[in-house]
């Protein structure tokens, strides 16, 4: 089967992507063709574009991938052949719910609305990344669920892997992010803030808040742990993508969250999850549905409660003070995640079958 790899997304190391692309590309039934512009200049649409029109119809299936929302319309219009949309988001749940840009009713929310629902009826498959999430959008847009299907977004094995590196005196509790409202970095800091007079506990944050939309999110949380006076988190700018594992490596606690309250963030699984899970690291996750589909609390995983400080800070404190319990739920990740991998596999996803 040749498969067509169609994305104009900016961001080209986006996990996504890498995953997908590293699976299909593994697979010896498949021939996988590129039709790829990761540039920042809008002329990367006309490029990808030219890419594909140069194959001249020469696949048998066209993935739109991450984030291709606004080409695929396009893409629709140039081939005939079968498409499979890696949605992994809504537009309109992003823009009216997650980052409060319109309200749902307005004319640009209803356009939204009307534009994601065009997108999943075009493409004949439809990719999410929870089974939790697939259901959310044949619900919320009226698509036949059939149409829906759903691939965990996994971890780049060769760069997230168990390593042995000891540096810290201190236990330290890791979490990364771009700082998005829906990740519940506040909830964090409040942690931290309970945990203060546990002089042997650090927390480290890593990321910068430097886009558009997180900057501001990114200042409000340095507010907030100035005026909480929190003196046990060290706040550390963003690092090159390679170098994240030596710093999961280093930690005795991961946070993989989400932690808001955002009903997205109930449908969700942190692709920091499984970079940690896969570097066998006791993992804290909050308790919602998509987070159960895959981890068991207490077995292979620590789920707290969402929106709620002080469950994560117990949460904490418990796998800190039981050492066989943490290393066990560690373990038991590892273990989990390496014996689902056909879960993080589209090559071997039932999309990719009976396609028509």
């Amino acid at each position: 089967m040749k498969i067509c790899y169609f994305s104009s997304y900016y961001a080209k190391d986006y996990t996504r992507t890498q995953t997908i692309l590293n699976a299909l590309k593994k697979n010896k039934n498949f021939e996988v063709v590129e039709c790829i512009d990761n540039s920042k200049s809008f002329l990367r649409y006309f490029k990808a574009i030219y890419k594909f029109l140069r194959l001249k119809d020469n696949f048998d299936i066209v993935i739109v991938g991450f984030r291709g929302h606004e080409i695929l319309p396009i893409i629709r219009k140039l081939t005939k052949k079968p498409i499979i949309f890696d949605a992994f988001v809504s537009v309109y749940d992003t823009l009216c719910f997650e980052r409060k840009r319109f309200k749902p009713n307005s004319l640009i929310g209803k356009f939204l609305f009307w534009f994601d629902k065009y997108n999943c009826r075009i493409a004949n498959k439809i990719l999410l990344d929870t089974k939790t999430h697939a259901d959310y959008f044949a619900e919320t847009f009226g698509i036949n669920r059939n149409k829906f299907y759903y691939v965990y977004i996994g971890a780049n094995e060769e760069l997230f892997y168990p390593r042995e590196i000891r540096e810290n005196k201190e236990f330290t509790v890791f979490f990364y992010g771009t700082y998005r409202p829906l990740q519940g970095i506040e909830y964090i800091i409040k942690a931290a803030k309970l945990l203060e007079n546990e002089k042997d506990i650090v927390f480290k944050i890593i990321g910068g808040g430097g886009g558009y939309y997180t900057k501001d999110y990114y200042k409000k949380m340095r507010r907030l742990a100035k005026e909480l006076d929190v003196k046990n988190i060290d706040f550390i700018d963003w690092i090159p993508y390679e170098e994240l594992p030596l710093e999961i490596a280093k930690a005795d606690i991961c946070l993989g969250g989400h932690f808001s309250n955002m009903p997205k963030a109930t449908r969700v699984i942190s692709g920091k999850t499984f970079q940690f899970i896969a570097m066998k690291k006791p993992t804290i996750v909050g308790k919602n549905e998509a987070n159960k589909e895959l981890f068991k609390n207490g077995k292979n995983i620590y789920m707290c409660n969402m929106a709620d400080e002080r469950s994560l800070a117990n949460a904490i404190l418990e796998l800190k003070n039981n050492v066989k319990f943490k290393n066990r739920i560690a373990l038991e990740a590892y273990k989990s995640f390496y014996n689902k991998t056909n879960l993080f596999d589209l090559s071997k996803n039932e999309c990719l079958r009976g396609i028509k």
